[in-house]
């Protein structure tokens, strides 16, 4: 069971964060609470396993960004998590996950590429295969989005 004060936090992280020093400070101050408070319940949640991870939207027509890749990457096993941090540690990644490969396709790590072009998608590619040292990969580019939202729980919690 969660409180109506871990209700209304979970409401309140929601939607977008407030791009300011202390975003916490803010969306505490909506809430008629301390930051500490708020602070506290999102330490509390996190730790009891209810919040799992917090993520970021990158809306990357917005930022400057015409094209993405989903980029599948075939890596060996013992490499994953080395390879992993290679490419993530890229600008222009925004995900980087680990799948398990199907039987007709033997890609087992993901990252979504950001570029202001197809081109450009497909150079940052070839220097993260490079630096990672991966030579079987696929680019999959976005031809349309047709949905991007976030799960929204407690709505009238706020």
């Amino acid at each position: 069971m969660l409180t109506d004060l871990e209700k209304r936090v979970i409401a309140a992280i929601q939607g977008d964060i407030p791009i300011v020093e202390r975003p916490y400070q803010v969306l505490a101050g909506s809430l008629g609470i301390a930051e500490e408070t708020f602070i506290a319940v999102l330490r509390d949640l996190t730790d009891r396993g209810v919040i799992r991870r917090f993520g970021a939207t990158l809306r990357h027509q917005k930022s400057g960004y015409q094209a993405n890749a989903m980029t599948a990457w075939q890596v060996p096993e013992a490499r994953i998590e080395a390879v992993g941090k290679i490419m993530s540690s890229f600008r222009a990644v925004s995900h980087c996950y680990r799948r398990d490969p199907a039987e007709d396709w033997p890609y087992n790590l993901y990252t979504m590429i950001h570029g202001k072009s197809e081109a450009d998608c497909r150079a940052t590619a070839r220097i993260m295969a490079k630096k990672a040292g991966v030579e079987t990969y696929q680019l999959l580019f976005s031809k349309r989005e047709l949905k991007k939202i976030s799960m929204t729980y407690f709505p009238d919690a706020i």
